[in-house]
C-alpha cells in the first residue's frame, strides 16, 4: 500500500523506486507530473490568456495530466506486484516480453553477424 500512496503524491519517485520498469517509465511520468503541477499553478494565476481570475481550462488540463501520471504509476506498480518483472536473483521465471527482448547466452551477437556478412 505504501508505494501506491507514494504514487498518489510523487508518481515518478514511486515508479523509479518500486516499479520494475522504473528506468523506462520514470521520465515520462515525471514529465506528465511536472507539467500537471505547472499547469495548475499557471492556471491559478490566469493561464495563457492572462485572465484576472483563475483559468479553469488550464487548471482542468493540469488536473487531467496529474491523474494520467498517477494512473500510469499505479499500472507500473501493479505490473511489478504481479511478478511480471525480470528476475533479479535468477529464481523466478522471466516474463514473456523480457524473454523475447533479451537474447540468451548461447545466441550469437547480431552485430557480429552483420560484420561477417559485410566482409
Amino acid at each position: 500500500m505504501k508505494p501506491y500512496l507514494i504514487a498518489l503524491f510523487v508518481p515518478p519517485y514511486a515508479v523509479c523506486r518500486h516499479g520494475c520498469a522504473g528506468g523506462c517509465c520514470a521520465a515520462p511520468v515525471g514529465v506528465f507530473w511536472l507539467t500537471a503541477i505547472l499547469g495548475i499553478v499557471y492556471g491559478w494565476y490566469g493561464g495563457p490568456l492572462g485572465h484576472e481570475g483563475i483559468s479553469w481550462g488550464t487548471v482542468g488540463l493540469g488536473v487531467l495530466l496529474y491523474v494520467i501520471s498517477v494512473v500510469w504509476a499505479w499500472l507500473t506498480l501493479r505490473q511489478a506486484a504481479e511478478d511480471r518483472c525480470p528476475p533479479t536473483d535468477g529464481t523466478r521465471p522471466k516474463s514473456g516480453i523480457v524473454c523475447k527482448v533479451m537474447p540468451g547466452v548461447d545466441e550469437p551477437d547480431p552485430f557480429d553477424e552483420v560484420r561477417k556478412a559485410r566482409s
